[in-house]
């Protein structure tokens, strides 16, 4: 029986489930062309909604948004539902429901009960009785785009998560000028000392590039490092930084070791900057600078109240199963990271013997709460240095519901790696941290820095590079 469908424009993208549980808001992100979806993804919606992770709460609500499209609209389910009242202008296009049989006509070697086979099935019905229109398969699944090719049929990946195409191109917080920029921008400079620091106001052709509180740098005789301040004019100014590579401003006995380290440093412990973002390699610092920031910052300025340290718990290897004890004794296992760290941070803390380390490792363990991600909904932090490790493996909607976690006088970090994302289904250019990387830079209050070199020791370096 052919397929009754209108002689519309425009392409017909057929859904597979993954994509409806990778953003749920997936049905309004095609803009003037119309999308298809198969009875199978409804049935893999369904077997998928019940828990609380993130796919399961994802299942519940793209079954939401599909009830309350299908609800509301006043026209037939075979002639296709204008979307463009469900997603408020964002989408005009069509969806259509599969509201028949279709016979599937699939090679020998693929057994049609598998759901994925079927979905495949549909869309080569689809191609077939529509030779005018292009039917296009979306699908997180590579493997279902492979045998979708391999059957003759177009198929792509779902773009609209992704911040941006090639990770190279994510932003750095770093700039590096030419040796002609003062030539350049000479014209007219003001110069100023304020606080210690020493401010230059510059106009000319970068001020069109430069973004609130990016990093550049010159080397040469007179080497300079500057944070950008006051950009998105016409003109845009220059402030000096505080040389934490030098002891006596030294952060818990730590000093920067590079220049990006220097730059880290400049942001964790700059109180008007509320959220900062560091990525970079293992063996950087990311942790090691952030923990003595924070240190710093909560027991000697009593800047924060106190420190907590969260991270998404994705096994590397096979899962061990279910641990005991409290909150904070579960997450032990994952927070070796911390642990790690306190106890090169320990080291700093001068002289007193045993007794002295003893007590102040108990000061700074009555500071530091270790928090699991599953309870943070609803909560509001007041005053604390949030700290969320691991963020490559959060997604974009998970990375906003911890940072609305901040209440007056907070201040987040989040540290990680976009090359080591265990997550299913995420990619470093959909990952929760590319993604606010790229949406928060040049925001005043906010800052990222990508730490380039590894300073964990020489073999680490050497590994890192060759393997």
């Amino acid at each position: 029986m052919a397929t009754r469908r209108p002689a519309r424009k425009g392409k017909l993208f057929v859904l597979d489930t993954n994509v409806l549980m990778h953003d749920p808001t997936s049905l309004f992100r095609f803009e003037e062309h119309d999308i298809y979806v198969p009875i199978m993804t409804l049935e893999e919606l369904d077997n998928n909604k019940k828990g609380m992770s993130e796919v399961a709460r994802n299942a519940r609500q793209a079954s939401r948004t599909l009830d309350e499209i299908v609800s509301t609209s006043e026209d037939g389910i075979d002639k296709g539902i204008d979307l463009t009242e469900p997603s408020r202008g964002l989408a005009t296009g069509r969806l259509f429901l599969q509201a028949e049989a279709i016979g599937i006509n699939l090679p020998a070697g693929l057994p049609t009960g598998r759901g994925d086979n079927q979905i495949l099935g549909v869309v080569l019905h689809l191609s077939e009785n529509t030779p005018k229109r292009s039917v296009i398969l979306v699908s997180k699944d590579i493997n279902m785009r492979i045998k979708a090719r391999a059957l003759g049929l177009e198929a792509q990946d779902y773009f609209n998560d992704k911040v941006l195409e090639d990770a190279d191109l994510l932003y750095t917080g770093v700039r590096e000028l030419d040796a002609d920029f003062w030539n350049a921008h000479a014209k007219g400079m003001e110069s100023w000392k304020e606080d210690g620091r020493t401010y230059y106001r510059l106009t000319g052709p970068a001020a069109a590039d430069m973004l609130t509180n990016e990093f550049v740098y010159q080397e040469g005789e007179q080497p300079l490092q500057a944070r950008v301040t006051d950009a998105g004019g016409a003109t845009f100014t220059f402030e000096t930084l505080v040389d934490y590579s030098h002891q006596k401003n030294s952060v818990w006995g730590i000093t920067a070791r590079n220049r990006e380290q220097n730059f880290a440093l400049n942001l964790l412990m700059n109180p008007e900057i509320d959220f900062v973002t560091l990525l970079g390699q293992a063996g950087t610092g990311k942790t090691l600078l952030t923990l003595a920031a924070g240190l710093t910052q909560a027991l000697e300025n009593k800047r924060y109240s106190e420190i907590i340290m969260t991270r998404v718990t994705v096994p590397v290897g096979e899962d061990i199963g279910f641990l005991p004890g409290t909150e904070e004794e579960k997450m032990a296992p994952w927070m070796g990271a911390l642990e790690d760290n306190l106890d090169v941070l320990n080291g700093n803390t001068g002289e007193g013997g045993d007794w002295g380390r003893a007590a102040t490792q108990d000061l700074i363990r009555s500071r530091i709460k270790v928090k699991s991600l599953n309870f943070m909904r609803g909560r509001t932090f007041i005053n604390k240095f949030l700290i969320i490790d691991e963020a490559q493996n959060l997604t974009p909607k998970q990375m906003k519901t911890l940072i609305t976690r901040a209440g007056p006088g907070t201040k987040v970090v989040c540290l990680g790696n976009i090359a080591q994302i265990d997550t299913p289904y995420l990619t470093e250019g959909s990952s929760g941290l590319s993604y606010v990387v790229d949406r928060f830079k040049g925001w005043t209050h906010s800052g990222h820095v990508t730490l380039q070199r590894g300073e964990r020791s020489r073999l680490a370096d050497y590994a890192a590079e060759v393997l």
